[in-house]
């Protein structure tokens, strides 16, 4: 009988815990959709901030970055010249750009981007990876749909 008994809780037990995979599973799934790198960006963005400013203050944002990442790479470390060519792809990139007068940029775009050269902000230790993932995602975001390529 209690053999019975302990079988019956062991498979309700098992089922009650499925039930809650179930609920987690889902509100995981929830929270993930949300957390999306598309919808972080959608939500923190001004909506009176052109797309072309974002994708100019992009190109500084990352451009410090690979500068940063230059500075402190050993020249003899593996990704030192995959780092060089992303800097080079940068300043050309650059180029397109060096046409913009101040009133192309969207006033608050301007002032972040002399903050960015201002040598002011105080910088925070980031792994150099973590700026680089970020950087894609984000240029996929800004310039996929603008330059028509999917984002694989």
């Amino acid at each position: 009988m209690y053999q019975r008994c302990a079988a019956v809780l062991c498979v309700l037990a098992v089922l009650g815990l499925e039930v809650a995979a179930v609920g987690e599973c889902e509100l995981a799934r929830l929270l993930q959709d949300k957390l999306r790198y598309e919808r972080r960006l959608q939500y923190m963005r001004d909506k009176k901030v052109s797309e072309a400013s974002l994708r100019y203050l992009w190109f500084h944002a990352c451009s410090q970055a690979v500068l940063h990442i230059l500075e402190v790479l050993p020249e003899k470390h593996p990704s030192h010249e995959y780092t060089q060519e992303l800097s080079q792809l940068l300043d050309a990139l650059g180029m397109e750009y060096s046409g913009y007068r101040q009133s192309d940029v969207d006033a608050a775009v301007a002032d972040l981007v002399k903050q960015l050269h201002s040598g002011d902000s105080r910088l925070k230790a980031v792994r150099p990876k973590a700026l680089l993932d970020n950087c894609i995602k984000v240029l996929r975001m800004l310039f996929g749909a603008h330059c028509r390529w999917d984002s694989a």
